[in-house]
């Protein structure tokens, strides 16, 4: 089986010391907004189109830049995180995976607005370090640190 990759960008979102996250339809996990990078579009970018897309908010990105450039290359935000992630397995091969660049961020709001044909307002949930903890058997063991991470970085 041909295992086909797509570059994706994720972000933590935190509000007030906790992580919105939202039970994802098609893969029945909990996970923080994100999705594809689109051609022609930059990885940080995407992460901000995707939280914009999902929540309705503009997201501040805590990713730092290097000061590494010249005429013909600039540094970008790094993400928190660059992950492989296994979409799609079946007889033991994977045959989707997504590069996943992980993004921290803030927002001053918890007024979500989606976009149409995005998850409802009320499908997201607001998770505290301590509440990410208490559903540890119902997340992936990265979305509970990472979202750990992001509160703490934030």
């Amino acid at each position: 089986m041909e295992t086909t990759r797509h570059f994706v960008a994720t972000v933590y979102v935190v509000n007030d010391g906790a992580v919105a996250l939202h039970e994802h339809d098609r893969l029945g996990m909990w996970l923080p907004p994100g999705g594809h990078v689109e051609q022609d579009e930059l990885p940080h970018e995407a992460a901000r189109r995707e939280v914009r897309e999902e929540l309705g908010l503009d997201v501040e990105l805590v990713a730092p830049v290097d000061d590494l450039q010249s005429p013909t290359a600039l540094s970008i935000p790094k993400p928190q995180h660059f992950l492989l992630e296994d979409i799609n397995v079946c007889d033991g091969e994977v045959g989707h995976q997504h590069v996943d660049f992980v993004y921290y961020g803030t927002v001053g709001s918890r007024d979500l607005d989606p976009a149409p044909g995005e998850a409802a307002a009320e499908e997201w949930e607001w998770f505290t370090a301590a509440a990410l903890q208490r559903r540890a058997d119902d997340l992936e063991p990265d979305v509970v640190e990472a979202g750990r991470r992001a509160i703490d970085a934030v």
